[in-house]
């Protein structure tokens, strides 16, 4: 080993000195020859001198240009990339079963041929822009000339071509659009490998699809459309030179803003027209005189195909292409997800109609003194009509709508400008218009949906608020929100996995639990307590607070937390308070659906997934996903027992709504949850192929639903999944004799009554779920903009405090 180093140390030093040795030589040689030349030059005359001087300088200068112009070659797009520009095409995302979800356009963009554009454009375009064309190849040398001239006189002027200006358009990022020579070398050396690549007619039929226009359209043929609402074939010439005067300065020649400097231009473009001989001077002399008549018709977005779906998986796929070097507008990737059209139809219906019918109860009950006693959602319906939506509401809790006005934009543009707070509220309360729309968006009743394979993770259906072009706040994936009783079987799935038996006694009776700071907790249920033994199954088919604190107790927070990260509670945070058991750590619904899914699947829990696999464009499979390996949350045999005292839920508990108003028969399980004040409804029920639930509420938790009959997860939420799971099973997407391992199905119902539900079935009310140092129910949705609160995703408490709930009258 030391002889090896020697022999390299011993070259090393031969290979340096042989560096010093050329480079002392060639410096020796480049000096004895400027000297030789010096000497030279000085012999000569003075004019003389100067003019050989001035050639040599030239000379070096346009040696450096070239010398620079090479090194940008490999800095610049190769042939591979101008063909992939042209053949350019907005990635798609495509459901499951292959149906287009959304595009990744790059605005509003529809390509065409030459053949479908006008000639008149292209007479227009060349005349104007660049009317040797079809002359140069690539660079114009005569007219760059005359514009570095013209620029040198201070009067700047653009000497790029069509195909330069191409170049920009296809590569905005990679030659830039600043003034300086290094952008413009790079633009020079694009248009010689485009006229390289490409006819004439390839060129000019890439510009005019790619160059853009202002309302976010790129392309004549949406620029035809946009102005004119007509097609680019059907372009006479006024409308052309229009189009073609805006190439200059799309928003200082715009026609719509800037009538009278788009007539200007466009008759400068008739000029070149008629100069270029295109048109007569007699008929120039005619067209000059002419009006726009444009016919402005802005075209609709297609982003308003999106869902909170579709959205979720923009905002993930744009980072995979950052990473992964793609480029989303341009490679025409298709994009396979795991939604299920049938079911993601299904659940659009389901949210639309539930969360109207709980509209209409919300609004009838809040709006007179008294509350109307019924469980048919149809008689509500029926009296929504003749009711003031909210009005006793309103009139009860005057605090409450003074600090949402104080919470509003609105209100701190007032007070940032100067005024005070007293004026700034009396100026809003007295403005009718905007106290309508404060009292409308407050009391307007949200709702989430979400469905995913336990099998696979794959998420099926989505459904993220009740109308995504009005609310894209995603109560899904976004909204953090008490679960409620939701979260208790994480705890009895905890006790479980500890050996505890289903069948395991406690007493129905308050007790104080102490917390680990020396506070004291007396869990209750406002239904009462019996005094008597109860086991642990029917502690959690009935929901009972009182049982579940004590499982809590024998059990331990750190393995109802562990377990809860296991099955699929991984972002929210979970506070280590005894509360918790009862569901009063925010959490999001997909993360609640994710739980379930991993108990549904015999304790193994998958990450859930919205793509399956990428696609390029020829149908080459780029990339896939959701082929994780399951991590093992619980036991198999522990969750096959959690998800048959989860079937109690729905035989005998708080949601056998899912068999008396919808007759599923199916093997199915499931649990609801409610929270403090009515302000969360949840339901989620557990199919062996599939795992679907729904929260219910408004975006602010000091605004609920009134009664406490309507207020329980399992009489809102449930009336979404429900529907949701009816249509599955009636459709024969979800087979009705699945069967979870264990289980057997249900016996038939002789009987089914869709509307009402038995008067003495189990009910579920949070009670005292209140606890010191727990976390504070979220109050609302992200605040707004104008300096609100950042939520980061998550739902922001707000800082006025829940009111206390209205005594109800009596029956």
């Amino acid at each position: 080993m030391e002889q090896f180093q020697e022999k390299a140390r011993q070259a090393w030093t031969w290979t340096r000195a042989q560096a010093v040795r050329v480079a002392g030589v060639a410096w020796t040689k480049a000096v004895a020859l400027y000297r030789r030349g010096h000497a030279h030059l000085m012999t000569l005359p003075p004019v003389r001198r100067a003019l050989v001087l001035g050639l040599w300088s030239f000379l070096a200068v346009l040696a450096l240009v070239i010398l620079y112009m090479l090194l940008l070659i490999p800095l610049t797009p190769s042939i591979h990339d101008l063909r992939q520009a042209r053949a350019a095409a907005p990635s798609t995302m495509v459901s499951a079963d292959g149906e287009e979800l959304a595009r990744f356009d790059q605005g509003l963009q529809e390509r065409v041929t030459l053949k479908q554009i006008s000639p008149n454009v292209i007479s227009a375009l060349i005349s104007t822009e660049d009317h040797r064309f079809y002359d140069h190849h690539g660079i114009d040398f005569t007219r760059t000339a005359g514009a570095v001239l013209h620029t040198a006189g201070g009067n700047p002027q653009g000497g790029s071509t069509i195909t330069q200006q191409l170049a920009r358009n296809m590569f905005p990022e990679e030659i830039g659009r600043s003034r300086n020579l290094n952008r413009k070398l790079k633009e020079l050396i694009t248009a010689l490998k485009i006229e390289a690549t490409y006819s004439k007619t390839e060129i000019l039929e890439a510009y005019l699809n790619t160059v853009p226009f202002l309302y976010n359209t790129y392309g004549i043929e949406m620029a035809a459309r946009t102005y004119f609402d007509k097609p680019a074939s059907r372009l006479d010439i006024l409308e052309s030179a229009t189009l073609v005067g805006m190439l200059k300065g799309t928003n200082y020649y715009n026609p719509v803003g800037n009538p009278e400097r788009s007539l200007q231009r466009r008759n400068v473009v008739l000029g070149q027209m008629r100069k270029h001989d295109v048109i007569d001077e007699a008929r120039y002399r005619q067209l000059i005189k002419r009006p726009l008549r444009l016919h402005f018709e802005r075209q609709s977005e297609r982003a308003q195909s999106d869902s909170h779906f579709t959205a979720y998986v923009r905002k993930w796929l744009i980072d995979w292409a950052d990473e992964n070097d793609y480029n989303l507008e341009r490679d025409g990737l298709i994009v396979h997800t795991t939604l299920d059209q049938d079911l993601q139809q299904a659940a659009e219906r389901a949210v639309e109609r539930q969360a109207n019918a709980l509209q209409a109860i919300a609004d009838v009950e809040w709006s007179r003194a008294g509350v109307p006693s019924s469980t048919s959602t149809g008689m509500y319906a029926g009296m929504q009509g003749g009711s003031v939506p909210f009005d006793y509401f309103w009139k009860s809790h005057p605090a409450l709508l003074d600090a949402f006005v104080r919470e509003s934009g609105d209100y701190r543009k007032l007070t940032a400008a100067g005024a005070t707070p007293d004026d700034a509220l009396a100026q809003l309360k007295g403005d009718r218009a905007f106290m309508a729309a404060l009292r409308k968006s407050k009391t307007r009743l949200e709702a989430g949906f979400a469905a995913m394979d336990p099998a696979t993770g794959a998420v099926r259906a989505w459904v993220g608020s009740r109308d995504f072009a009005r609310e894209q706040f995603d109560h899904v994936s976004q909204a953090a929100r008490q679960p409620g009783s939701t979260f208790k079987p994480i705890v009895y799935g905890a006790a479980l996995e500890k050996g505890l038996s289903p069948e395991h006694v406690y007493r129905d009776a308050v007790m104080d639990i102490k917390a680990s700071d020396g506070t004291i907790w007396r869990p209750t249920d406002m239904s009462g307590t019996t005094g008597r033994d109860m086991t642990m199954r029917d502690g959690l088919v009935y929901s009972k607070n009182t049982i579940t604190a004590q499982v809590m107790q024998d059990v331990g927070l750190p393995p109802i937390i562990k377990l809860a990260r296991a099955l699929g509670i991984r972002d929210s945070k979970l506070e280590k308070v005894p509360s918790l058991a009862l569901g009063t750590s925010p959490v999001t619904l997909l993360e609640m659906v994710n739980a379930y899914a991993s108990i549904a699947a015999q304790g193994e829990a998958r990450l859930p997934f919205v793509v399956t696999h990428i696609t390029d464009r020829e149908g080459k499979v780029i990339a896939r996903f959701g082929e994780d390996k399951p991590q093992r949350a619980m036991k198999a045999e522990s969750a096959a027992t959690l998800t048959d005292m989860m079937r109690g839920v729905i035989d005998r508990g708080t949601g056998t709504a899912i068999r008396s108003r919808f007759g599923i028969r199916s093997d199915v399980a499931g649990k609801s949850g409610t929270t403090q004040n009515n302000a969360d409804g949840w339901f989620i029920l557990m199919h062996p192929e599939l795992v679907g639930g729904a929260w219910v509420g408004f975006n602010d938790a000091r605004v609920t639903m009134r009664s406490n009959y309507w207020g329980q997860g399992g009489h809102n939420a449930v009336l979404v999944v429900g529907d949701f799971f009816k249509t599955a099973l009636d459709t024969g997407k979800l087979s009705r004799d699945a069967i979870f391992p264990g289980g057997k199905p249900p016996p038939p119902l002789r009987h089914v009554e869709p509307v009402d539900e038995p008067a003495d079935e189990p009910v579920e009310e949070p009670g005292d779920l209140l606890q010191e140092g727990a976390p504070a129910a979220p109050l609302a949705m992200p605040a707004e903009g104008e300096g609100g609160q950042e939520s980061h995703g998550k739902a922001v408490p707000e800082a006025a405090p829940a009111p206390a709930p209205l005594p109800l009258p009596s029956d």
